[in-house]
């Protein structure tokens, strides 16, 4: 028995040992491609090249329920932490382990507007350590407020829409600042599967997208159970309407 505890032993070892070793090396990679990225085009460069897109919003303009919605979905913790979020990480580790792939990816609201600007939708271990470098260089430059404005202003809304103002604009036919609170909770859930929650291609799968957003918000603080009630009343009622 005492023969067996030590081999286990020796074998933890060398297997934290590795782990400790392959991190090492990942981040290592990371770095290195973190650093090309931003030699190549500098990060106020690429900041500027959605800052001068056509009807780009800033945070002022939005509605501020639109803002308590995409925080309350995309990363509840996102004004509290400097760009990763170890709680979400290690959250969806686990669910990557359960099932055995990447199904969930922990990303902060600044993870994924640094994987739009410079890096591909791959889930791969080096570009995802790339991501977390420029993640901390975002936050050290900008505000969360700037953060947040430049991530709805380059994010992909369905049917050709790039942007916050293009999205308003084409499902309600108004500038994002003139958004109600129905329009605000249905536009923030479409990005997480724009193909799919377009409510112009599946008006009842956005219709459940929307009422997880009004769940999360309430869940979050955001909504009372009251405000909840009267979004979802008008998320049925926009159901029953419809054609």
């Amino acid at each position: 028995m005492k023969v067996f505890k030590r081999v286990l032993k020796g074998i933890l070892a060398l297997a934290l040992t590795a782990a400790v070793c392959s991190g090492l090396a990942v981040a290592g990679e990371g770095w290195q491609l973190y650093r090309e990225a931003v030699e190549t085009v500098s990060l106020a460069d690429k900041v500027a090249s959605i800052q001068e897109k056509d009807g780009y919003t800033e945070y002022e303009e939005l509605p501020q329920v639109y803002v308590d919605a995409v925080v309350s979905v995309e990363d509840k913790r996102f004004f509290r932490h400097g760009g990763v979020d170890p709680i979400a990480i290690c959250r969806a580790l686990i669910h990557d382990i359960q099932a055995g792939a990447f199904v969930e990816g922990g990303s902060t609201i600044t993870q994924q507007l640094a994987k739009n600007l410079y890096f591909s939708q791959e889930k791969e271990l080096t570009r995802k350590a790339a991501e977390v470098f420029l993640a901390m260089d975002l936050e050290r430059n900008y505000s969360k407020e700037e953060i947040l404005e430049l991530y709805v202003n380059s994010i992909y809304f369905g049917d050709g829409y790039y942007s916050v103002a293009e999205a308003s604009e084409g499902y309600f036919g108004k500038e994002p600042e003139a958004m109600s609170d129905y329009e605000s909770t249905l536009l923030a859930g479409i990005p997480n599967a724009p193909s799919v929650y377009a409510p112009t291609k599946n008006p009842d799968l956005a219709a459940q997208r929307q009422l997880q957003v009004v769940e999360r918000m309430e869940a979050c603080g955001y909504f009372s159970s009251e405000e909840a009630e009267t979004v979802a009343e008008t998320v049925a009622a926009q159901l029953a309407a419809a054609p």
